[in-house]
C-alpha cells in the first residue's frame, strides 16, 4: 500500500493553496442571511488567511440561491478572477420547492463553471435543518476559499 502512495504522489497534483497572486469573486444568497453571512465571513477570513489581498476579493450579494448562478455568470464574463465562490443556503421545507432551488442552482453554478472554464467553489449548503446548516456554515465557508485557491492554482498549472 506504501509503494501505492508512492506512486500516486509521483503523479498526482500537490495542492497550492497560495493566494497571493489571485483574484476572487463570491455571490452570497441573501436568504438565511445569518447563516450566509457566517458562511462568507468564513470564507473571506481563510482567503485572507491563504494570501488573498483584500483588494482582491470582489463580494457581492443576490437574493436567493437561485439568483446565484446569473452573478456568477456576470463575474465570470468579466474574465477578471482566477475562480469564483457561491455562497447560499437552501433548508428543505414542506413542499417541493427544496428540490427545485437545490437542482436548478447547482446544475447552473456547474454550467457556469464549464462554459467559461472558472473554477467555482459551491458553498450553497442544502440541508434538512437550520442546526445541520449551523453545524456546516463556517467549516464550509473555509472550504470553500480553500478549493477556490486550490483550483485556481490547479488551472494555471494545466493552462
Amino acid at each position: 500500500m506504501q509503494d501505492a502512495d508512492k506512486n500516486h504522489a509521483e503523479r498526482g497534483h500537490t495542492a497550492r493553496l497560495d493566494g497571493a497572486d489571485l483574484r476572487i469573486g463570491i455571490v452570497q444568497a441573501r436568504f438565511n442571511t445569518a447563516l450566509t453571512d457566517t458562511l462568507a465571513r468564513a470564507c473571506i477570513a481563510e482567503l485572507e488567511a491563504l494570501g488573498v489581498q483584500p483588494k482582491h476579493i470582489k463580494h457581492v450579494t443576490v437574493p436567493g440561491a437561485l439568483e446565484v448562478p446569473i452573478a456568477l455568470f456576470a463575474l465570470a464574463e468579466t474574465e477578471d478572477y482566477d475562480a469564483l465562490v457561491a455562497i447560499g443556503c437552501i433548508i428543505r421545507g414542506e413542499t417541493y420547492h427544496f428540490e427545485l432551488v437545490s437542482n436548478e442552482s447547482g446544475a447552473a453554478v456547474t454550467r457556469v463553471s464549464l462554459d467559461h472554464e472558472i473554477p467555482i467553489a459551491n458553498a450553497i449548503l442544502t440541508v434538512e435543518n437550520e442546526e445541520q446548516a449551523w453545524a456546516r456554515a463556517e467549516v464550509n465557508g473555509r472550504e470553500a476559499a480553500r478549493v477556490a485557491v486550490e483550483m485556481a492554482n490547479l488551472m494555471e498549472d494545466l493552462s
